[in-house]
């Protein structure tokens, strides 16, 4: 991709994105003619056809296909030079922190700053659905992530893990015992927000046919009595909701802490805020009784 036009690029995508030169054109704001001239060159300089053009319609081809996969991290890591550049042209030097719900940061940004004073450690929350985005378009720095998350750009390193409780009802027939077993609640209709094969349970559970984004919304229909679900211990003390009950569930798969940066975005800046992290994640994982990833282990961490 040497030399490769981001704003070539830029009008691939928009074609790719909606199948139509037409349409792709209106929203960049440039003639149809002007866009198809643009397209012809960037295949040109790649060597290789990326549409097919017919009386059916607009599709990408094999060629295509790869490039709209590798296209996301090449602009988003463009955006975020462009954003690191602006900031430090106005003579600030700060470091966005994203963070999961119940992740503490604080440690780790007080170790940070102990060695660079002359850096504001800013923090922000974030969703399992914001955590590739933000780190790619240079809206963060550097995060806190729970995985599952889309590596693709990104640098990942695994830091601990913690167990998970069971989200239930506060009238629900279990919501009184201290724990539970998966087997307790098998067959329970399940709020989940991500694809079913991450679920932490190697029980069945039918859909509770709920789209939902947050733990603000899992609460809210937990609430309303319309299934379970499940959070890491930590969110769990993060969020409370008066018509909900966290149970500890020990069988659950854990939940696993990492941290995240774009693999294009790297500075001794943002490699000292990763070893504050890891070494502030050593005591943050002691205390919470979470068995420590080992560096050059290919096993899951589990909770001990």
């Amino acid at each position: 991709m040497e030399d490769m036009d981001l704003r070539k690029l830029r009008y691939f995508v928009a074609v790719a994105d909606r199948l139509h030169f037409g349409r792709a054109a209106d929203e960049l704001h440039i003639a149809q003619p002007v866009l198809s001239r643009q397209i012809r060159a960037l295949e040109q300089d790649l060597g290789a056809s990326l549409f097919t053009r017919d009386r059916h319609g607009v599709a990408l081809t094999d060629a295509g296909r790869q490039l709209l996969a590798d296209a996301g991290p090449l602009l988003a890591s463009a955006h975020a030079a462009r954003r690191r550049v602006s900031v430090a042209a106005r003579g600030g030097r700060r470091l966005m922190v994203g963070f999961r719900a119940g992740i503490p940061v604080i440690p780790a940004a007080r170790a940070f700053e102990a060695r660079h004073p002359d850096v504001v450690v800013d923090v922000q929350r974030i969703e399992g659905d914001d955590q590739a985005a933000m780190l790619l378009d240079g809206r963060i720095d550097v995060a806190y992530v729970r995985l599952p998350v889309d590596e693709v750009g990104l640098r990942v390193l695994p830091l601990y893990t913690e167990p998970r409780v069971a989200v239930l009802p506060a009238g629900h027939r279990l919501a009184g015992k201290e724990e539970l077993t998966e087997a307790d609640l098998a067959g329970e209709p399940l709020l989940w927000h991500a694809d079913p094969t991450t679920q932490p349970t190697r029980r069945p559970h039918p859909n509770a046919g709920y789209l939902v984004r947050g733990v603000d919304e899992t609460l809210e229909h937990v609430a309303a009595g319309r299934g379970i679900s499940f959070l890491a211990r930590s969110a769990s003390v993060f969020y409370s909701h008066p018509d909900v009950v966290y149970v500890p569930v020990p069988d659950l798969t854990p939940d696993q802490v990492c941290l995240a940066t774009a693999a294009s975005h790297t500075s001794p800046v943002i490699d000292d805020f990763i070893t504050a992290a890891q070494t502030t994640a050593e005591i943050t994982a002691e205390c919470g009784n979470y068995e420590m990833w080992q560096p050059g282990s290919d096993a899951v961490p589990q909770h001990g």
